[in-house]
């Protein structure tokens, strides 16, 4: 008889790392907070009175709405620079969760604006530490050289959108039965599952997500207090003396936003890295830029896509007037159902698939495709466009999407320095950050009444940099030095 054993078969998670379920888990139901608060904050505010909103001005309120969801991903550079410079990734990503469920408590709790104010800064806070380190997280379970990493990004993907489908249905219904306080509330039990998830698992993941991998000296921790109380009094004087308003918000995180990306890519470049790490890093501002483009696109759906669903859109089915909020779960529906395909086809086609620089000149394109798919359908009047015409374009979005944001994750830990592993994520996010930032500018200007400029200019402008990436991703994809 052979004394040799069979080899020993290790668990896994659909094919991936088992330990991919424990960031696929917390993202669920952060996603699940997220979503279902973002699915009612925007109606919550411009609804009048007496539908239980707060009466501001839609315009207004679009720009709050996009300049917060900006302040969400630029936040990811204060979560990855706690990540990579003081605790981890690890008790970064758990007190991130915990900040965001103190901010869905104060929407739940506190009345009028302030309430808006509080929960807002807070889930924004949090969030952005959680976006990053989450996404950290899954980067450090495979090699760089390991073909089921996109795979991986895409299934992690699908569980983001397992929360974000079942989010906005459950505040929605809780919202229209109990009120928008009860719907703030059912999110922050939400958030609350993903913490205590996360509590009881994350002894169970790899120890370099524990590891602080470029730790700040000691000396400099006051230096680093002193900045940060001198930001807070910069804010808070600017907020006091109307420098910084709710009418130039949007303007103002558009410009921090540039400017912060401006000097993160001057630190990195700068640091002493390699020549090979320079040339990837530089590689990734044109898919940068694309991906900021295809953000201020989609990051429309809850800015504009709201009005739009709730003026111009026909949400009735058989008698019955669905909320506005469960539109927002349509996207997630197909997130389900095609992330698995998208997954299982890059599994498949391995070293062959298109090459990243090709992805997301695709996605900008195909966004921009998707606006202009509302053009035939102008002047169909007040809650006129069929629902079935929604739900065909939002199918385009998420082709889109998975085409970029995924893959976008991926490669920003793929092309990342070793010692900005956790802030080339963050990079990463701030596309995502001035996108959104831009649709909180942008959306000002929809106007129900006359769309046809604003859905075509966009769209064709998003068509053309999906163009322009096509034409020079072989030289991207040259600086980005053996990586696809």
């Amino acid at each position: 008889m052979s004394g040799t054993t069979a080899p020993e078969r290790k668990r896994t998670f659909f094919g991936q790392p088992f330990e991919l379920s424990t960031p696929f888990a917390v993202e669920l139901w952060e996603r699940f907070s997220f979503y279902g608060m973002q699915g009612i904050v925007l109606i919550y505010m411009y609804y009048s009175v007496a539908k239980g909103g707060l009466g501001i001005d839609s315009h207004v309120a679009t720009g709050i709405v996009g300049a917060y969801g900006g302040a969400v991903y630029l936040f990811t550079i204060l979560g990855a620079w706690i990540s990579d410079r003081l605790i981890g990734a690890d008790r970064t990503l758990f007190g991130s969760a915990v900040v965001v469920m103190c901010g869905h408590i104060a929407l739940a709790l506190i009345p009028g604006v302030a309430g808006v104010g509080v929960g807002l800064v807070l889930i924004a806070l949090g969030s952005g530490g959680l976006k990053a380190t989450a996404t950290t997280i899954v980067g450090g379970l495979y090699s760089k050289d390991d073909d089921r990493r996109d795979a991986g990004f895409s299934l992690y993907y699908l569980g983001v959108n397992l929360g974000a489908f079942f989010g906005p249905l459950l505040t929605g219904y809780f919202q229209l039965k109990f009120g928008f306080h009860v719907g703030f509330g059912i999110a922050a039990v939400g958030m609350a599952a993903g913490l205590v998830q996360y509590a009881i698992r994350r002894r169970k993941l790899p120890a370099v997500v524990r590891h602080v991998p470029n730790p700040l000296e000691k000396r400099r921790y006051p230096l680093v207090g002193i900045l940060v109380v001198v930001g807070l009094a910069i804010i808070l004087t600017a907020v006091l003396t109307g420098l910084l308003n709710v009418d130039n918000l949007p303007q103002v995180v558009v410009a921090i936003v540039v400017l912060a990306t401006i000097a993160y890519f001057v630190v990195i470049l700068s640091s002493g890295i390699t020549k090979e790490e320079r040339s990837r890093v530089l590689a990734f501002i044109p898919l940068f830029i694309g991906s900021a483009v295809f953000w201020s696109l989609y990051q429309q759906q809850f800015t504009v896509l709201t009005i739009y669903s709730d003026q111009r859109l026909d949400r009735s089915l058989f008698g019955w007037e669905m909320p506005v909020s469960w539109v927002q779960s349509i996207n997630p529906v197909f997130i389900i159902v095609l992330s698995g395909v998208f997954a299982a086809m890059w599994t498949k086609l391995g070293p062959r698939q298109p090459s990243t620089p090709t992805k997301f000149a695709l996605g900008t394109g195909i966004m921009g495709v998707a606006f202009l798919l509302f053009l035939p359908f102008v002047g169909t009047g007040q809650n006129g466009t069929p629902l079935l015409v929604l739900v065909g374009i939002l199918l385009v979005f998420t082709f889109a999407e998975l085409l970029l944001s995924p893959i976008g994750q991926s490669v920003a830990t793929k092309l990342a320095p070793p010692k900005f592993q956790t802030q080339m994520v963050a990079l990463f996010f701030l596309s995502v950050s001035l996108g959104t930032a831009v649709t909180g500018v942008l959306s000002q200007y929809y106007d129900p009444e006359n769309e046809a400029p604003y859905f075509a200019i966009l769209g064709l402008v998003a068509v053309a940099v999906g163009v322009v990436l096509l034409v020079i991703a072989k030289p991207v994809l040259k600086l980005m030095r053996g990586i696809r």
